[in-house]
């Protein structure tokens, strides 16, 4: 069970997260939640689609990482390169943030805004601890590198899902979102089918008339409708790796 707690440089002046991506940190997943606050650098690796919440209903964006639970073909052995243990040049957010997430803490005692952003860690996180692994504050308090990249990623993250559902809102709107099956098979023979999922309607996006496509375009949502078109080609990259994986 995650224990988040309020990060802070007296409490955990000395904490260290280890860095990389393994299935000991639990990256071993077949999908994750994107935003389109970085559909830009996702589209370029992995394929994003749209999932329904199963419990808000809502529609959110998520990146194939395999095709059966538990299945990230992303993950590597390699410990070297631009992100240790994990074979792409980009890492989601949500992945790439590790054992922490931001929260929202009522600072108006103190002087500052009601809901000021804070970071949390998870200290039951096999990352988190005192022996190894990357500093997360100076020796007098001040945060490291690490932790400013981290933070940013987080920021990344928020602004993100502040804007989500206003991009749904508009695909809806415009009647862009369909439901899209995925159907492989391997060299060996082996089949798959990932399903219940959701993507833009290549043919309804280009019906639009100019007036739609004008709203879609200042609500700054039409790019990213054609980049989740664009990386549906990534599927064809986790066909290859599986069978790569397959000659192993």
């Amino acid at each position: 069970m995650p224990k988040y707690v309020l990060l802070n440089n007296v409490e955990h002046k000395d904490l260290r997260v280890k860095l990389g991506y393994s299935t000991a940190y639990g990256d071993n997943v077949a999908s994750t939640l994107t935003f389109p606050s970085e559909f830009g650098d996702v589209h370029k690796e992995y394929p994003i689609l749209f999932q329904k919440n199963s419990e808000t209903g809502k529609f959110q964006s998520i990146v194939l990482l395999g095709f059966k639970k538990g299945e990230n073909l992303f993950l590597s052995s390699n410990d070297k390169g631009i992100n240790p243990g994990w074979n792409a040049n980009y890492v989601p957010g949500i992945v790439a943030r590790g054992p922490f997430l931001i929260g929202f803490q009522d600072q108006s005692s103190l002087g500052g805004s009601e809901q000021e952003p804070v970071i949390y860690v998870d200290m039951e996180s096999p990352r988190v601890g005192y022996e190894e692994g990357e500093r997360v504050f100076r020796e007098f308090g001040g945060a490291t590198p690490y932790l400013e990249n981290i933070s940013d990623i987080l920021r990344g993250i928020h602004a993100g899902m502040e804007i989500s559902n206003a991009m749904f809102a508009i695909f809806e709107e415009f009647g862009l979102i369909e439901p899209i099956a995925i159907k492989i098979e391997l060299n060996n023979g082996e089949k798959y089918s990932v399903e219940g999922n959701y993507t833009i309607s290549e043919e309804r996006l280009r019906s639009l008339d100019g007036a739609a496509l004008e709203k879609l375009n200042r609500s700054g949502f039409l790019q990213g409708a054609f980049l989740v078109l664009s990386s549906l080609g990534n599927v064809k990259r986790l066909i290859d790796i599986k069978n790569a994986s397959l000659n192993v």
